[in-house]
């Protein structure tokens, strides 16, 4: 097995894995651009939406990234990240071919199902790699593909949706990542592991049992959950909101909202790492203060954004609260690789995202459709503003988490 011991290696890895990420958000994403000529399309509410958003994808995503993070620390992760891009490519370019909400529900399990292999056995094999003082980013470097597939995602869905139609969109996302997949493949090797044999052959039960013991992971995972519970909603909500509220075409709000994702994303989860790695040379206290002031600041600002009634002012109020509530990921991502041995890192990132996307994936876009349509009748059109606006409330939460979480992270820390 390869050492990754020069730093072109090590990058050449990471490469990869950012192409294999944003592939998993553009294909995550692109619905949220396509909501409204699907919903056109199906006659379907805004709950029916946000369960394609937010309930279709997460509900097997998050139970099965278990058994695959389980399978990655004892095979090979480059292995199980190669099956799980394949699978959830196929499912995208499938929800092109479908005819109704029945089917588009069901080809979007299968789009979480693929991706709940991708991600957690990405984290440890980065965690391998790189040392402990370049590791928050590193991470940081490989979540920038949430705002480029995300911003990548909005931004294509929503110019080949004007110009052909939505299902398009849907088959040439999914069939560029089927593309990629054998490159991929034949690129990245399983690195060195780290270890004894003995630790990677501890059940997962016991895993859990070292991380249940832990209030750090507690306070980490639920704040994490709460911050994207508000974070995916709005994700995919925005693009309507911008056509609703402020009467942009569809072609125009894929704009606003792509360039929004990649100007505020990119520098929030950079800076996000750059700062975690800072803290970590002090103390560990950082890695959880830093996203827990973030989500704080963001609020209010968040609020005006969504309360604007000019397209230009609200791009401005939305781009430094997008920033900051980008920082979270680094620093939380390398406390959780911290909480167990090294040969456990996959299962325990698996053990975090179940806790994050069960919660935050599954219940974000869903709430605040519901909202929505609850809100309806008082506030007509703008029901899906005010749904929005509610939904802030969790950044609060998932800030006052964080702070309770920093005290305890040097405690429950392992190197």
């Amino acid at each position: 097995m390869p050492r990754y011991s020069t730093t072109a290696s090590r990058a050449l890895v990471l490469a990869m894995l950012l192409i294999v990420y944003t592939f998993n958000f553009l294909d995550r994403l692109v619905m949220a651009i396509l909501a409204t000529p699907i919903k056109t399309e199906f006659h379907l509410s805004d709950t029916q939406l946000g369960m394609l958003g937010g309930l279709a994808f997460a509900a097997l995503y998050s139970i099965l990234a278990i058994p695959f993070a389980w399978i990655a620390d004892r095979t090979k992760r480059s292995w199980v990240i190669s099956a799980s891009l394949l699978v959830w490519s196929g499912f995208t370019a499938l929800c092109g071919l479908t005819t109704g909400f029945g089917q588009l529900f069901l080809c979007r399990l299968g789009v979480g199902v693929g991706e709940a292999g991708g991600v957690a056995p990405s984290y440890a094999l980065i965690s391998d790699i790189f040392p402990s003082s370049q590791r928050a980013r590193a991470l940081a470097v490989y979540s920038l593909g949430i705002p480029l597939g995300a911003g990548l995602g909005v931004l294509f869905g929503g110019a080949v949706a004007a110009a052909v139609d939505w299902r398009t969109a849907f088959l040439v996302v999914g069939l560029a990542g089927v593309i990629f997949m054998p490159i991929f493949a034949l690129t990245v090797r399983e690195p060195e592991r780290t270890g004894t044999a003995a630790e990677r052959q501890i059940p997962v039960a016991q895993v859990f049992g070292i991380l249940a013991a832990k209030p750090a992971f507690w306070l980490l995972a639920f704040g994490a959950a709460a911050s994207s519970m508000v974070g995916y909603g709005l994700a995919f909500w925005l693009p309507s909101l911008l056509q609703r509220s402020f009467g942009m075409t569809l072609l125009s709000a894929s704009h606003f909202y792509g360039l929004l994702l990649l100007v505020g994303g990119i520098p929030g989860i950079l800076l996000g790492g750059w700062t975690a790695d800072r803290a970590g040379l002090t103390g560990k206290t950082g890695y959880a203060r830093i996203p827990g002031i973030a989500f704080l600041v963001a609020v209010p600002l968040f609020a005006a954004g969504i309360l604007s009634h000019s397209a230009a002012l609200a791009f401005a109020l939305f781009l430094i609260p997008q920033a900051l509530c980008y920082m979270w990921l680094a620093p939380v991502l390398t406390a959780v690789q911290h909480l167990v041995p090294a040969p456990l890192r996959a299962t325990a990132s698996a053990s975090f995202l179940l806790i994050n996307n069960l919660i935050g994936l599954g219940l974000g876009a869903l709430t605040i459709g519901k909202l929505s349509d609850l809100l309806k009748p008082a506030f007509g059109d703008e029901a899906l503003r005010m749904g929005m606006l509610a939904a802030l409330v969790c950044y609060v939460v998932a800030g006052l988490l964080m702070l309770v979480a920093a005290p305890r992270l040097a405690k429950d820390w392992v190197e």
